[in-house]
C-alpha cells in the first residue's frame, strides 16, 4: 500500500510518499513558506512522487493533515487530498496535528501519556491528552494555560508542541518533552494514514472560527427577490 502525505496546517507545505508494506518512506518534498500553500503544493506533490518513482496511479490513499493549525492551510491541504482521492478513486484519510506530535512523543518515551499542546492566540491552547496506547483521553479543545497545567501534572504527561514550553514554565518543573513544533514530521502523517481504516471523508479541524470576519460597512444587504419588478 503506497500513501500520499499532505500536510499544509503551519509553515511548512509538505509532501511524502510511504509503502506500508515496507514500512519506509520512498520520497518526500518539504518547502517552508509560511504562506502561498496554495500555489505551491502541487508542485511539492509531484516533487515527493518523483523523488519515491511513482505516479498518481501507484497510489492507494490519501493522508492529510486536519489540523489545527493554519486556517487557509488547512483548507488548502484538504481540498487537495479530497480531489486528489476522487479523482484518483482512493480514500482520503485525516490526521490530526495532535495526534500527530503525539505519537512522535511516544516513540521518544514509549509507554508514556503525552499532551499535544499547540499555542492558539488570545492567550489559548490547542491540546489533546493520549494514553500510553495513543488512544485520545482528553479533547482536542481549547483550553487556558491553567487547564492545559492541570493536564499535564494530572497525566504526568509527557509534553509535545509549541506550547510545551509555556506549560512546563507554568508548573515550575521540567518535563520529558518531544518535538517542540508547530506540526509533526511529514512521514509521521503518512504512517498513521496507511495504518488507519477509511472513513468520513477528512475535514478542517478548527477548535475556534476565524479570526478574519468581513467588516460591517462591506456586508451586503439582502435582497428580497419577491419585490423584484
Amino acid at each position: 500500500m503506497k500513501v500520499l502525505a499532505i500536510d499544509c496546517a503551519a509553515n511548512l507545505c509538505a509532501a511524502c510518499v510511504y509503502d506500508a508494506g515496507a514500512g519506509k518512506e520512498l520520497g518526500r518534498e518539504v518547502r517552508d513558506l509560511g504562506k502561498g500553500h496554495a500555489e505551491h503544493l502541487m508542485a511539492v506533490i509531484e516533487a515527493a512522487l518523483k523523488a519515491g518513482g511513482i505516479g498518481y496511479p501507484d497510489l492507494d490513499a490519501v493522508a492529510v493533515s486536519i489540523g489545527p493549525g493554519s486556517f487557509t492551510g488547512l483548507r488548502v491541504g484538504v481540498s487537495t487530498a479530497r480531489g486528489l482521492a476522487l479523482a484518483l478513486k482512493i480514500p482520503a484519510i485525516g490526521v490530526t496535528t495532535l495526534e500527530a506530535l503525539a505519537a512522535e512523543g511516544a516513540k521518544l518515551f514509549p509507554g508514556r501519556s503525552v499532551l499535544a499542546a499547540l499555542d492558539a492566540g488570545r492567550e489559548e491552547i490547542h491540546a489533546a491528552l493520549y494514553d500510553k496506547a495513543l488512544v485520545e483521553t482528553y479533547g482536542p479543545s481549547v483550553v487556558t494555560l491553567a487547564e492545559a497545567v492541570s493536564v499535564a501534572t494530572g497525566a504526568d504527561a509527557v509534553l509535545v508542541g509549541t506550547a510545551a514550553p509555556r506549560i512546563a514554565k507554568a508548573v515550575g518543573r521540567a518535563f520529558d518533552t518531544g518535538p517542540v513544533a508547530a506540526t509533526a514530521d511529514i512521514a509521521t502523517y503518512a504512517r498513521l494514514g496507511s495504518a488507519r481504516e477509511p472513513g468520513e471523508k477528512p475535514k478542517p479541524l478548527y477548535l475556534r472560527g476565524a479570526d478574519a470576519k468581513p467588516q460591517a460597512g462591506f456586508i451586503l444587504p439582502r435582497q428580497d427577490k419577491g419585490n423584484e419588478p
